[in-house]
């Protein structure tokens, strides 16, 4: 979905996000069968040097414990560590953002870097945006000896992630990883899977209570979760009321230029958190129109022109700055001949979704900028609504 993409790698990489698969059950993949999906693509195509990266250094209250541990992680189960791991791997944005806002460096892998939306830390102190030494785990597939060669210490990646999404893996390749290398006890939660039915998808903060627990750093999570419920509490206390509130429809634009769109419907998963908390609604809801994640679908103007949501939100590939984004899409819809008959467009409500992956601070950092969007007579341009210092805070150990 990015700006500088083709039609035909979009799709590809839609494609690889909504296939489906199935379930693990008991203990390391047990029982676990299927096939690949289709391959994604990366905007991000040129190969990147592996690298390992250690975490930082951990205060006394968090190092590294002398006696073996263990965590459950569904669907894995019980994870055992003789030591906190000391580099580590992701399968998103969202797995990633968790591990930094517990004071962790960077993964030393994503599955794709180009969806890592590291600009929401340029303003918390000490905390860089740059994605330099970061291998992206897709070129053309993703490798074994890729893996071997980062050697982390840790994988954040659902098992049934690799054996229903990623071409020609099945699950006595996981588990060959799992014992060369290092434990996959991820679960993916950023949307809904037809393979995850028999295992529990996690919150936001359920997830990031795992990394903690393998890390060892649950005094962080605890300052982190105590920093995101002040936080919410503060601005829905300042929300207008339910009536008051907008629709807003999810869509992701099939090219720079749309004609068509793939819809979003507004779920349950942690990459609609933010929209939740903000109490809107989804105006595609009691419409035929499915999720993509669903059905891979597409939609043109005319049944917008029917529902005619109040805010349109579009999800891009790649973060534009708001006068890239009006410049880009703003511009071409007020002059298209049907998408300017959408009330949306003509009152300029139609706003970057930004992406679909958050932990904690991204997590804040989308809400902020919703806020704004949605509500913009309560909520000032310039106003800060969380505390940058207190992540850089707790990132440090200062609880």
């Amino acid at each position: 979905m990015s700006s500088d993409s083709n039609d035909q790698s979009e799709l590809t990489r839609r494609e690889y996000v909504t296939c489906g698969g199935t379930v693990l059950a008991g203990g390391l993949l047990s029982g676990c069968t299927g096939s690949s999906g289709s391959d994604p693509s990366d905007s991000e195509t040129a190969t990147e040097t592996a690298t390992t990266t250690a975490t930082e250094s951990k205060p006394a209250e968090t190092a590294a414990t002398d006696k073996p541990y263990r965590v459950t992680v569904e669907p894995v189960g019980e994870v055992s560590f003789e030591t906190v791991p000391q580099t580590w791997v992701a399968e998103n944005a969202s797995w990633a953002d968790i591990g930094v806002a517990l004071g962790l460096t960077k993964p030393s892998a994503v599955v794709l870097t180009g969806e890592y939306r590291t600009w929401h830390y340029e303003d918390v102190p000490g905390l860089s945006p740059s994605k330099e030494d970061m291998v992206s785990l897709w070129q053309d597939g993703i490798s074994k000896e890729l893996l071997l060669e980062i050697d982390a210490g840790v994988h954040f990646i659902d098992p049934n992630y690799m054996v229903n999404l990623i071409p020609n893996w099945d699950r006595s390749d996981v588990e060959e990883m799992h014992e060369r290398v290092g434990p996959f006890c991820g679960n993916t939660s950023f949307s809904t899977y037809s393979w995850h039915e028999d295992y529990p998808y996690y919150s936001l903060y359920e997830a990031t209570e795992k990394v903690a627990a393998v890390f060892q750093r649950q005094d962080r999570f605890r300052a982190l979760s105590s920093l995101h419920e002040g936080f919410l509490d503060r601005l829905q206390e300042r929300l207008p009321p339910e009536d008051q509130r907008p629709e807003i429809a999810l869509l992701s634009p099939g090219s720079t230029e749309p004609e068509t769109f793939y819809p979003y419907r507004l779920g349950d998963r942690t990459a609609y958190k933010h929209w939740r908390d903000l109490g809107v609604s989804d105006a595609l809801a009691g419409s035929e129109i499915q999720s993509f994640t669903s059905d891979r679908g597409t939609i043109d103007y005319e049944p917008l022109l029917e529902i005619d949501p109040e805010v349109l939100l579009l999800y891009t590939d790649t973060h534009l700055p708001d006068t890239a984004f009006e410049d880009t899409y703003r511009s071409f819809l007020q002059d298209h001949d049907t998408a300017s008959q959408l009330t949306a467009v003509q009152n300029g409500a139609v706003y970057p979704a930004g992406g679909m992956y958050q932990g904690p601070i991204i997590n804040l950092s989308k809400t902020e900028r919703a806020a704004k969007q949605l509500f913009p007579d309560e909520f000032d341009e310039e106003e800060t609504l969380y505390d940058r210092q207190r992540i850089a805070d707790i990132r440090a150990g200062d609880i």
